[in-house]
């Protein structure tokens, strides 16, 4: 499936302070390859899978901020876009700009500070099957008000809401998607939450608790999970070494 539709997570990128070290981690857990992304001034190497390049990891733009995931939606504009990210009570953090042979791109934060990049490529992307290992297959924002998120999204993106789940005390669990294909989930998080309005971004694999074992041995840590989702999957959320959270899913077992 080609790019070419508004509001699709398309690329990852990884900001850590030792791009090497992350690479060899997610090289062991996840099953990625790496190559360096040729050209350019700033090291940036690729995280490959079965269906080629999906993400890459840097170094920060700026010394001191956290080590994070952070996603790049496509979209038909990246400057209108990031206009009405302002219009809407977002903020842009880095202006749109041209990165030569990659296409242009802006940083922007939501209302409640969770980053995103909108970016339009230069050249045609393939959409990969996201069900397969080692690919992208969800992506969920713990906010303080997911309703006030999802409606600033959908006005950005056009993502529309598919679904909601009940979560019994922990509240409603809204399920959106473009085109009636799901893409994520977003939640309120618990007022006494030790994070804020964050991001979660969840990589098949074959063997969820092979790969958390991986993980631990790697210098990782468990946030939540294991645990089994309605539909059969399993998950879970860690920390990598270096402090960026990361989201593991292992498919549901034909029965």
């Amino acid at each position: 499936m080609p790019t070419g539709t508004h509001g699709r997570f398309v690329w990852y990128d990884l900001l850590t302070p030792d791009p090497d070290a992350a690479v060899a981690f997610y090289r062991d857990v996840v099953g990625w390859s790496s190559k360096p992304f040729p050209g350019g001034d700033a090291v940036y190497t690729m995280f490959v899978g079965a269906q080629g390049p999906l993400a890459g990891a840097t170094k920060p733009a700026q010394a001191g901020l956290p080590p994070r995931w952070v996603s790049n939606v496509y979209v038909d504009d990246v400057d209108r876009t990031a206009a009405k990210a302002i219009e809407l009570g977002g903020r842009v953090l880095a202006p749109a700009a041209d990165y030569p042979t990659v296409g242009r791109l802006a940083v922007l934060a939501d209302p409640q500070g969770a980053p995103i990049n909108i970016f339009k490529p230069s050249q045609p992307m393939e959409l990969h099957d996201a069900t397969k290992p080692g690919e992208f297959i969800w992506s969920e924002l713990m906010a303080t008000d997911h309703r006030a998120a999802f409606a600033y999204y959908s006005a950005l993106f056009g993502w529309k809401k598919l679904r909601d789940f009940d979560m019994g005390a922990r509240g409603q669990y809204l399920i959106y998607g473009l085109d009636g294909s799901e893409l994520g989930g977003m939640f309120t998080g618990a007022k006494d939450a030790p994070m804020p309005t964050t991001w979660f971004y969840y990589v098949v694999v074959e063997d969820l608790d092979g790969a958390i074992g991986r993980a631990r041995a790697g210098g990782g840590k468990v946030m939540n999970g294991p645990m089994e989702i309605p539909g059969g999957a399993h998950i879970a959320q860690l920390r990598d070494p270096q402090g960026a959270i990361f989201a593991l899913h292992e498919n549901a077992k034909p029965k």
